[in-house]
């Protein structure tokens, strides 16, 4: 298998024109948003006027037919100024579209991905609860089948879900238990819940350590009624769909790390080559110097290997793993840049 990515002449139009609308509206209001614990409609919208939803999603249902390397530069260059505004675009189009693209009925996309292609509209991912996130198979919201009417019943509760409580979300795909299987395990499936379904409960979540400005949710489902035309993929197929929808969610959570990582380095890098030290900007002194070298070099092995896991996706080739690994190296990096950054602007004060 052979791989080589080259930065042709519509990526770096592609860059360039995301690099400076983050700059110019983005950057001007990201801590402030951040303060205020502020979600913003407006900056929403705006990424959507740009293109950045239903980025993936052919231009048959009106989404932007991106390959996946394009999808995570556009994460990747929003979250060089902030991670909330990232984490709105990663969750809408990773968590929110996927599933109804990969896994909907051609009526459900015709029905649905239009609007979530506007920037107008948000959709939501329901899986994680109070004591079921990472373990996703201990879920305990129930959906009960009413053969009279065709219809389910869903009643539990969802935490921590980006973008289930905004006044743009317009529905959330849910993880229920439909059932038990021969092994004794629980049987899992997906529905489509619309927002404004009788019975559900958005509540905005605040208090964040970071992602403060983005859209965070609690859920309350109290025998919310939903038609079986809503079950998304067939039944007990709900954890199947759940776990290859974080496989895609890895990638655009790797460019956010990516991005975070390259805006620390470009700001540590502004300020060690303005502040002076003994006659000279700090950037000369070999302490300052070897930060930015690590700083860069790491920065270079993560792009290539998400970059790389996002090729693999697009060529249809398992990319799991790599994505995998490109979520844990990115993150990583994110964290040591970011740290080595403050530890750069301290340096001049000490």
């Amino acid at each position: 298998m052979s791989y080589s990515f080259h930065e042709g002449e519509e990526i770096k139009l592609l860059r360039q024109s995301l690099r400076s609308f983050a700059d110019k509206e983005i950057a001007p209001r990201a801590h402030e948003l951040d303060e205020k614990e502020e979600f913003s409609e407006q900056l929403t919208k705006q990424m959507g006027e740009l293109g950045l939803f239903g980025t993936f999603v052919p231009e048959k249902y009106e989404g932007q037919a991106m390959d996946y390397i394009q999808y995570v530069i556009a994460v990747e260059e929003i979250a060089r100024v902030d991670g909330s505004q990232a984490a709105t675009i990663a969750a809408h189009n990773s968590l929110g579209v996927g599933p109804l693209y990969y896994y909907g009925t051609e009526e459900q996309k015709k029905k649905y991905l239009p609007q979530l292609c506007t920037g107008k509209a948000l959709w939501a991912f329901g899986l994680t609860e109070a004591e079921a996130g990472s373990d996703a198979q201990a879920s305990r919201t129930r959906a009960t089948y009413n053969e009279a009417k065709d219809e389910w019943s869903i009643s539990g509760s969802k935490i921590w879900i980006t973008n289930s409580a905004s006044d743009l979300t317009v529905g959330i795909t849910v993880q229920a238990i439909t059932g038990t299987l021969p092994n004794g395990k629980n049987e899992l499936s997906c529905f489509i819940v619309p927002a404004d379904a009788v019975g559900l409960t958005r509540k905005v979540m605040h208090g964040k350590m970071m992602w403060r400005s983005s859209n965070t949710g609690e859920l309350y489902f109290d025998e919310v009624k939903v038609p079986n035309s809503a079950m998304l993929g067939a039944r007990g197929q709900g954890f199947k769909i759940m776990m290859e929808t974080l496989d895609n969610g890895r990638l655009s959570i790797g460019a956010m790390g990516l991005g975070l990582a390259k805006g620390a380095l470009e700001m540590t890098l502004k300020y060690a080559k303005e502040r002076k030290t003994f006659g000279v900007t700090i950037s000369k002194h070999q302490a300052v110097a070897f930060k930015l070298a690590e700083m860069a070099t790491r920065i270079e092995a993560a792009e290539t290997l998400l970059y790389k896991a996002a090729w693999l996706k697009q060529q249809g080739l398992a990319f799991q793993k790599q994505a995998a690994m490109a979520k844990l190296y990115c993150s990583e990096v994110a964290e040591y840049c970011a740290r080595e950054g403050q530890q750069t602007f301290s340096f001049a004060h000490r």
